[in-house]
């Protein structure tokens, strides 16, 4: 092992999401797929003006990227071992990838998945980044935010590790249907606590969610007459 001399006292940083800590980090189990991904993003944030995707050419010509490969296992080439890293980031949902061409060639382009990223996939389907493209089929619908992006998303707080066991309790109990609408009508009436959100859940399972008597107690839980507004605005 090659000792580290340390951060200078100018270095430069590079920003991460905090739910890549939170929820991502935790699950990544594959070497190559972690060192891809952080290594993407930091590309991304060093990029020049507003480029929001790095083609996989580039990053076979990066030195640094190929050289930290070496060590994902002896029978595993650099160039494998990115290609490997790169597929398990997008079947996570970590990336986005879109085949593209340009001046002919055809060219695989990565973003993190976020908005940016979304709106440069999406673009990169529809051929928006070549006029010359021959028509592209539409892009895939981009899946929607999990429970743990939903509670950052909508403010509810920091993801702590004690609120991601309480987020992931609930999703051994309840549908994430049922998680995400709960946080969202916690949202629109401006209770953005767990506490609340496990009430109205908790709700739900006893009294059944479409067919019970959500509103029998507004007196004592709040959140009963919300899910009754929230209802009359759907036309439910």
């Amino acid at each position: 092992m090659k000792p580290f001399a340390g951060f200078p006292a100018r270095a430069q940083y590079t920003g991460i999401p905090a739910l890549f800590f939170s929820a991502l980090l935790p699950e990544i189990d594959d070497l190559a797929e972690l060192k891809v991904t952080l290594h993407v993003l930091w590309l991304l944030a060093h990029k020049p003006g507003s480029a929001r995707s790095v083609a996989e050419d580039e990053m076979l010509a990066d030195r640094a990227l190929m050289a930290g490969l070496v060590c994902c296992g002896p029978d595993i080439p650099p160039r494998e071992g990115l290609r490997r890293g790169l597929e398990r980031a997008v079947a996570r949902g970590t990336l986005l990838r879109a085949d593209v061409r340009k001046q002919g060639q055809a060219i695989a382009e990565y973003s993190v998945n976020n908005e940016g990223g979304r709106q440069a996939a999406a673009e990169a389907h529809h051929g928006a980044m070549d006029s010359n493209l021959p028509p592209q089929e539409p892009a895939p619908t981009q899946p929607t935010p999990n429970i743990f992006q939903l509670y950052e998303q909508e403010k509810f707080g920091l993801l702590t590790p004690m609120v991601v066991e309480k987020l992931k309790e609930f999703e051994s109990e309840y549908s994430e249907d049922w998680i995400a609408e709960a946080i969202r009508l916690s949202v629109e009436h401006n209770h953005r606590r767990l506490s609340y959100v496990e009430g109205i859940l908790k709700r739900w399972r006893d009294e059944g969610k479409e067919h019970g008597e959500p509103g029998r107690h507004p007196e004592k839980d709040g959140y009963t007459s919300a899910w009754e507004q929230y209802r009359a605005r759907r036309g439910r």
